[in-house]
């Protein structure tokens, strides 16, 4: 007897946005990426045409980063000091699609730099590789806007993607990326009400909501992953079955979450019945990535070469075909 699969049918699919631009394009990248455009539930390709596979980038910082667990010192500790050469590491020898870097020296609890020292940050990174970029505030609402206009000019032509607008700061960088032309990430804090809200009021600003990403902030394995789990999936089914709001392509900053967590960082003598602590943080992060892949993610950002290897396999496996 014959089997066959019931296949749900969908009203509506994910927009895609691309980022980058090349020389004909108007930018000086030499690759760009194109997510979303799902018609189905993640990976069920057999349900509907999934055009383009999720993406990985790596953390850059543009200071040498406080905090990290000295296992990253043997990867990066070289270049923690010269943000293109951190940046041309991460692509040239790591395999990076994306350069994610963080100004996290504009952070007046840091370095408190300048707008224009925000500004060579990037022009160091734009010039040192030529993936597409995503560049995210230092996570101060005050300091992120006396910068954003700058970093968005001197990207002007670089379709980046900036981030981050949320509820309470999201008009300054609609006008920056809307000036000058850049894909917007919208971050909501696990509220699927907000997360919607959120994508009409950067619309309302005459903001093309097609180059909006969505961030509906994820947490690590152990963490809180469910409740950011869910948020994703909910937005997904919501966008599937028709609204518009909702169906934008999502990205997961994985590396700043997981590696916050006693988990990934504990030495080996504080709980040796865990293991050791490398492959211990390496592991977290790899679950909570493929965790979030399945829920429809589709640029994962993380920090260790190792999570990001295992990773990039992982996505080329989900996107081998399956139909019936």
């Amino acid at each position: 007897m014959a089997f066959n699969i019931v296949k749900e049918k969908y009203r509506n699919k994910i927009s895609q946005v691309t980022i980058g631009a090349t020389k004909e394009e108007g930018g000086t990248r030499t690759s760009t990426v194109t997510i979303g455009g799902e018609e189905a539930l993640p990976y069920l390709h057999f349900e509907g045409n999934i055009p383009n596979r999720p993406v990985t980038a790596l953390e850059v910082w543009d200071i040498a980063p406080p905090g990290w667990n000295e296992c990253f010192n043997q990867y990066y500790g070289d270049v923690y000091n010269d943000v293109g050469e951190w940046a041309r590491k991460c692509v040239e020898e790591y395999g990076a699609e994306m350069i994610c870097l963080r100004l996290k020296g504009a952070d007046p609890d840091e370095d408190n730099r300048s707008a224009d020292e925000c500004e060579a940050a990037l022009k160091k990174v734009l010039d040192s590789v030529g993936v597409p970029i995503i560049v995210l505030g230092c996570g101060k609402f005050e300091k992120d806007n006396e910068i954003f206009m700058k970093v968005a000019e001197s990207g002007a032509g670089e379709n980046l993607l900036m981030g981050v607008a949320e509820q309470e700061n999201y008009k300054t960088l609609t006008a920056a990326a809307l000036g000058y032309k850049h894909a917007i990430i919208a971050q909501s804090p696990i509220d699927i009400n907000i997360a919607k809200q959120l994508n009409i009021m950067i619309g309302e600003m005459n903001f093309d909501t097609d180059r909006i990403v969505m961030d509906p902030t994820i947490a690590a394995v152990g963490y809180g992953i469910e409740y950011g789990y869910s948020i994703m999936q909910r937005a997904r089914f919501g966008a599937l079955g028709g609204d518009k709001a909702m169906a934008k392509p999502m990205i997961g900053n994985i590396g700043w979450e997981v590696w916050k967590t006693k988990e990934a960082n504990a030495p080996v003598s504080d709980f040796p019945e865990w293991g050791e602590q490398e492959p211990r943080g390496i592991n977290w992060e790899i679950v909570t990535a493929t965790s979030l892949l399945c829920a429809g993610l589709n640029i994962a950002v993380l920090r260790h070469p190792s999570s990001l290897a295992v990773v990039k396999k992982t996505i080329d496996d989900l996107m081998k075909p399956n139909s019936y």
